[in-house]
Order: structure tokens, then C-alpha cells, then sequence
């Protein structure tokens, strides 16, 4: 605990929707410990926390406050803020805040016609802010020409990622320098940084944030919250050091919910169950905010719908909806999960209708792999979509040989005669990853021998330390042990992206080989100089620099010790394109009629992911990203009372799968398509490993009821479930 340290806690509101008349503080202030409580009031010179991406013409009325202003629009909004010399201080008297609320009916449901949503701060503005629409090919074309046309409707719960840390910081200010520090999670902390910066109407350069580990990350931890805001401002008004810690109901209640999407598909088909066109239309239940993340989610789900099939015509709108709920953002696979799960039944339905099995309508629907690379015609996240490489065939066909699909088919049938609700399913699925447009890094090589990599990524979870080493070991040709990776010190470095939608491998990675090879450079530049040599007759090999066979060789460290301070190189990689791995699920599920359970037999994901650099890292990637697919498509959902009430705002309620629910995953790791687009040849993997999980999930317990397109929603909980197997 530092010297002179305060702590906060915020008072939420209880209810989902409700006119603020006032707000009684006095009993809170009053309480021995209290150093002060503030309101909208006492901050009203802060602005609406600004989107870090997808800015969208519409959605900026709709930024959130720090602290609800005239309106309170979500059980657990922040209304006013609390700090006091003890923690449990602060939260005895964050329960003395009474407000005076006029109680107004909620907007719950994201499907129903806009309605009037912050009537009195911003009239006029409905609870759409905006639709958005992407298309190519001639659809109308398509439909005339179509066989038949196939129509579905489907929908994913509101869940998000729960990682085992809540979210948390600390801010202390230095009154000499005028500068605020921030520790705590941040995935993104240069943004934070600036973002802060702005709000608090302060220099840049007078913010520093320090990120450590963050832990699990997932979307949802590490964004720019309010309450990370306060502790900022607070720190600078009071002098003092901050400390802010959520409970875990906190956490349920106020950090981003995701999904929660509804999807209303028409396809066009030949009579061989050939796509000809895909008309689509979604509903995005955003909550009561659109948070930094702007229209992210919604983009993503429209852009790759499509998925890997060839799908000539496509069109699409994207409603995205206010409700009064907590707001949503990017949860793990944003907009993929969601529609990977509606585009993947829609495959399957499909099947059913023409009478093939599931592997072969895929087949007659994947893009070739002459067709790479594949230009979409659409854009995602300010970036043209273009599939960089992919053998699509030929990771099915694996997919069949690894399953030994004729023999499975042959034991399935067996099992289901002798009175057994089994099935398989499968989910094809492209990410992306990559995102650009640049990343910098910094490699210092010291007189001890030891190499220092500067970036301004974050860590969460993914493990960038060592893959970012490896890259930078490799390229040098020196063992990875006396490498240091430094991340999220704004002090440290001026500029950095941080870590999300699946980029650092391949930017900041491609960023570290760069540099790598700047330092070569730059060391046989220094060598030539201290060796009185000709820099063409010199050759580096293995941290080691000569003149001639023979000769004696100077070491890296030697260099930077001759000149008194670090050889240091700098490496930037810009790419104004994404890469795009692609990958299968494969479920093999049994049912219970008795109890409604789905037991997972068996769990395989075949994915292309160009290069691995680190194989154990990515397996691990998809084994975990498994594990929350698995929750999304069976147990995790956030449920709302007619008033707006959450329902799930414990693990009670909150239910998520442990050990005995998570299978072992075979992982069927393949290297056939690398990408051209950057210099190691990679791929991101963070995220396929949770993003066909619900569509394969699905697709298995059709089979089990023996009867395609059953399933329409997830999760598939045991009510759902009862329902679906008394209707068989």
C-alpha cells in the first residue's frame, strides 16, 4: 500500500432506466473516513469516453459519461463515486448514496421497432443509432436465378469473457512533474494514454501507464473504462495515490457484456445446394452505450459472414440497437462467433434440404484455393477484405481423414439403434487478424550480453514474451535465454497499438524480425568502424561478427561495450491489409433426454494459422479459446427480468463450464497456407479456437435429435433443449 493511498468505490445504479431527481450524499459524506463524493455535477468538465476503432457516422451521441448524467440507463451505470481511507469505508458508504429516481419503462428487446431512448439529453434519437450496410454482386440476379430459396432465423445470448482477475487500477501523481501514472490492466495502453490525456485536458506526455501482466484479456478487460478515468482525475485533484478494485458482481454488471446478436438469413441455391447469393439482416443488442470499441462487433459480423464459401452476391444490414442493458463490446471473436453460428446453420440446413451430408455441401461451396488471393469486395475495420491465402479443401479433407469419417458415421448408426442420442457436427470458419496500420519496436543489445525488446503491446495471456523472443532469437541466431521483452511502458516507448484482434504475432512479431535485422545492420556498421574493417568483408553469424575465416569474432556485447551504451535498433511494420486463418470445428455430442445435458465425446479443431512460431503457445490458444466457446454455446448467458433486472450477476447464475465439462481438443495444427502479406509468414491464432464452436456444437445435437436446423439459439440450455427433444 503506498503513502497517503485512497480508495474508490462507485455507488451503481439499481435500476435499468429511470429520470435522476437527485442524488443524496450527505449521510456517505458524513461517514469518518470520507474524503469526498462526487456526482455528474462535480465532474462536469469531463467529455464522453471516445472510441478507440469503427468510428460509425451516428453512434457518437451515444458515447458514455463517467457518471450517469439526467438519466440512469443500465442496472450497475456509475452515478457517483466514493473515496476514502479505507476500502471497506468507501463501500459502507457508497451504500449511504440514495438517489431519487423516476423509474421509466425499459428497452429490453434489440429486435423491436426503435423507440425514443434518451428523450430529455438527446431528443429525437432513437434506439438506433444507425444501420449498417455492406454489399456486393448482383443479388437480385441471384434470387431470379435460384432453385429454391432457403430462409433462417437464429440467435446468440448475451455472454461475455470472465477472466479470473477483475479490472482494477491505480493512479499516483507526481505534483513536481505534473504527471499522472496509472497501473493496471491495459491492452491497449498508448490509446488509454492519450485518451486520458484528452479527457483530463492535459499534455500527453504528462500520462504514463504501466501495464504489467494483465492477465486474461479477452476483449473485455484492458479497454478504456469510466471508472479507470477516476482514478486518474481523482489521484491529480487529491494528490494522492488511488486504488480501485471491482467485486466480482461489479464485474458482471458493469465491464462489457458481448453477442447477444439475432439473424434473419435468405440464401439462393442451385438445385445442387450451391449458394448464388445471401441476403442477411442482424440485430446488435448494443446495451445502453456504444463504449470504445464504436461499432466493432456489428462491422466484423457483416464483413465476414460470408465466411470461406464463394458466395457471388451478398448483401447486408446491420442494425445496431440501444437497450437498457449493460453496454456491449468485443468479447473473443466479436461478430464471428455470432455469425459463424448463423451462417454455419444455415450451411446445414442446406444439406438437409438438398439430401447431402454436411462435408459434401461444403465442399460444393468453398472458395478453391485458385481463388486466392480472394478480394470480398467489402471492407472490414477501415480495411479492404481480402483473404490472403487458404487451401480450403484440403483442410476439410483432413478434417474427414483425422475423424476417419466413414468408420464414425458406421459406429453412430450403431449406437443410435441401440436406443443412443449421439451425433457429429462441424463449423467452418475465417478470422482475421493482423490489424494494422504499424507497429514499432525496439531492440537493445547491452554490454552484459543481455538483449532488451521494447514494444508497446500488452500482455494478456497470449504469450508474447516468448514468441516475441523466439522471432527475435531466430533472426539473430542466438539462444532465446538472455532476452527480455518489455511491454505497456508508455515511458518507455512513444508509440503502440497494444494487443488486440488477434495482432501482435503478426504485426509487432513482423515488427521484431524487422528490427532484428536493423540490428545486424547497424552492429556490422559499428563493427567496421571499431575493426578499422571494410563493412563488405565482414559477415555476421550467430551474435558474432568477423572479418575472415579464422579471425577473431566480436560479439554483439563486445560492440555495445565499446561504445559505452546500448546497440539499439528500431523496426516498424505497416500493413493496411488483414490476414485471414481459417479453421473447422469438429463435435462429436451425446444426449440425455432424461436431464436435457449435452455431453461433449469428443472435440477436434483443425486450423491454419501460415506459421506457428510457437506451437505449444498456440495450442494453448485454442484449447482455452475451446473451453469459452463451449460456455457460450451451452451454459453462459445474461438474463433480464421485464424490468431490467439481470438475473445473472453471480456465478450462481452465471454458469460457466469447469474441467469435467471441457473435453480434451485435438488440435490438427496445419502450416499449408502462410501469408504473403508479412515477412514471418504467420497467421493470428488467438481467436479461431472459440469462433465455429457454437455453430459445431449446434450442428451436433441436430444430429443427436435426428433432425437438421432443431437448433436456433444459444446457449442450448436444458429448457431449450427439452423443448427441442419433446418436438422430435
Amino acid at each position: 500500500m503506498r503513502e497517503g493511498q485512497i480508495h474508490m468505490r462507485i455507488a451503481r445504479s439499481p435500476v435499468a432506466f429511470a429520470r435522476i431527481l437527485e442524488i443524496d450524499a450527505e449521510e456517505a459524506r458524513a461517514l469518518p473516513g470520507v474524503i469526498a463524493v462526487w456526482t455528474s455535477e462535480d465532474i462536469s468538465d469531463l467529455p464522453q469516453i471516445d472510441f478507440r476503432m469503427t468510428r460509425i457516422q451516428g453512434l457518437g451521441p451515444y458515447r458514455q459519461w463517467c457518471l450517469a448524467r439526467d438519466y440512469v440507463r443500465y442496472v450497475g451505470e456509475p452515478m457517483a463515486v466514493v473515496f476514502a481511507t479505507d476500502p471497506y469505508v468507501a463501500e459502507d458508504a457508497a451504500e449511504l448514496i440514495f438517489p431519487d429516481l423516476d423509474e421509466l419503462d425499459a428497452v429490453l428487446d434489440s429486435a423491436e421497432e426503435p423507440s425514443p431512448f434518451m428523450p430529455e439529453t438527446l431528443p429525437g434519437l432513437l434506439s438506433e443509432p444507425c444501420v449498417l450496410r455492406k454489399a456486393y454482386g448482383d443479388l437480385d440476379a441471384a434470387f431470379a436465378a435460384a432453385a429454391e430459396v432457403v430462409s433462417l432465423e437464429v440467435a446468440v445470448g448475451r455472454h461475455t469473457g470472465v477472466p479470473l482477475e477483475t479490472r482494477g487500477a491505480l493512479a499516483t501523481y507526481d505534483a513536481a512533474s505534473d504527471t499522472i501514472t496509472m497501473f493496471g490492466a491495459a491492452k491497449v495502453p498508448h490509446y488509454n494514454r492519450m485518451a486520458i490525456a484528452a479527457m483530463l485536458r492535459t499534455p500527453t506526455e504528462r500520462v504514463q501507464l504501466s501495464e504489467g501482466h494483465v492477465g486474461g484479456g479477452f476483449g473485455i478487460r484492458g479497454e478504456l473504462y469510466p471508472e479507470d478515468v477516476l482514478v486518474c482525475l481523482a489521484s491529480k485533484r487529491f494528490g494522492r495515490p488511488v486504488k480501485w478494485i471491482e467485486d466480482r458482481r461489479e464485474h458482471l454488471l458493469a465491464a462489457n457484456h458481448s453477442r447477444d446478436q439475432r439473424y434473419r438469413l435468405r440464401a439462393a441455391i442451385d438445385a445442387e445446394g450451391v449458394i448464388l447469393g445471401l441476403d442477411a439482416e442482424f440485430f446488435t443488442d448494443q446495451g445502453a452505450y456504444v463504449r470504445t470499441h464504436g461499432g466493432t462487433v456489428s462491422d466484423l459480423a457483416a464483413a465476414l459472414l460470408p465466411g470461406p464459401y464463394r458466395v457471388p452476391a451478398y448483401r447486408v444490414a446491420g442494425h445496431i440497437r440501444l437497450t437498457n442493458k449493460t453496454p456491449s463490446g468485443t468479447y473473443r471473436a466479436p461478430g464471428r462467433y455470432e455469425s459463424t453460428f448463423a451462417r454455419e446453420r444455415l450451411i446445414d440446413t442446406i444439406a438437409a434440404r438438398v439430401g447431402v451430408d454436411r462435408f459434401e455441401i461444403r465442399r460444393r461451396n468453398l472458395l478453391p484455393e485458385a481463388a486466392m488471393p480472394h478480394d470480398r469486395g467489402i471492407d472490414a475495420l477501415g480495411t479492404r477484405v481480402v483473404y490472403d491465402s487458404g487451401k480450403y479443401h484440403d483442410l476439410l479433407r483432413r478434417l474427414a481423414a483425422h475423424v476417419e469419417l466413414p468408420a464414425l458415421e458406421t459406429e453412430l448408426a450403431r449406437r443410435r439403434a441401440a436406443g443412443e442420442s449421439v451425433g457429429y457436427g462441424i463449423g467452418y470458419f475465417v478470422e482475421k487478424s493482423g490489424l494494422g496500420p504499424e507497429d514499432l519496436v525496439r531492440v537493445h543489445v547491452r554490454a552484459d550480453g543481455t538483449i532488451r525488446i521494447i514494444t508497446g503491446v500488452a500482455s494478456i495471456g497470449q504469450g508474447v514474451e516468448t514468441a516475441m523472443a523466439q522471432i527475435c532469437a531466430a533472426t539473430l541466431g542466438i539462444d532465446v535465454a538472455g532476452i527480455e521483452v518489455i511491454h505497456g511502458q508508455t515511458a518507455l516507448i512513444e508509440k503502440g497499438l497494444g494487443a488486440f484482434a488477434t495482432r501482435v504475432t503478426v504485426m509487432t512479431g513482423s515488427a521484431v524480425k524487422i528490427a532484428a535485422e536493423a540490428l545486424i545492420e547497424r552492429a556490422l556498421d559499428r563493427a567496421a568502424e571499431l575493426l578499422q574493417a571494410d563493412r563488405p568483408g565482414l559477415r555476421y553469424e550467430a551474435g558474432r561478427i568477423s572479418a575472415a575465416e579464422g579471425a577473431q569474432a566480436m560479439r554483439l556485447a563486445d560492440i555495445a561495450a565499446a561504445q559505452g551504451e546500448d546497440l539499439v535498433a528500431e523496426g516498424t511494420f505497416a500493413s493496411d491489409h488483414m490476414t485471414y486463418p481459417y479453421g473447422i470445428h469438429f463435435v462429436q455430442a451425446r444426449i440425455d433426454p432424461e436431464t436435457a445435458g449435452v455431453e461433449i465425446e469428443r472435440y477436434v479443431v483443425a486450423f491454419d494459422v501460415g506459421r506457428a512460431i510457437n506451437p505449444m503457445l498456440v495450442e494453448g490458444q485454442i484449447v482455452g479459446a475451446v473451453a469459452q466457446g463451449i460456455g457460450g454455446a451451452l451454459y453462459e448467458e445474461f438474463v433480464y427480468d421485464d424490468a431490467g433486472q439481470p438475473l445473472a450477476a453471480s456465478f450462481a447464475d452465471y454458469l460457466m463450464p469447469t474441467a469435467l465439462e471441457v473435453p480434451a481438443v485435438e488440435v490438427l495444427l496445419r502450416e499449408d497456407a502462410p501469408s504473403p502479406i508479412n515477412p514471418l509468414g504467420v497467421k493470428g491464432a488467438g481467436e479461431g479456437g472459440i469462433t465455429a464452436a457454437g455453430a459445431a456444437i449446434a450442428s451436433a445435437v441436430d444430429d443427436a435429435l435426428g433432425r437438421a436446423g432443431t437448433v436456433d439459439r444459444l446457449p442450448i440450455s436444458p429448457d431449450r433443449l427439452f423443448g427441442w427433444i419433446a418436438a422430435r
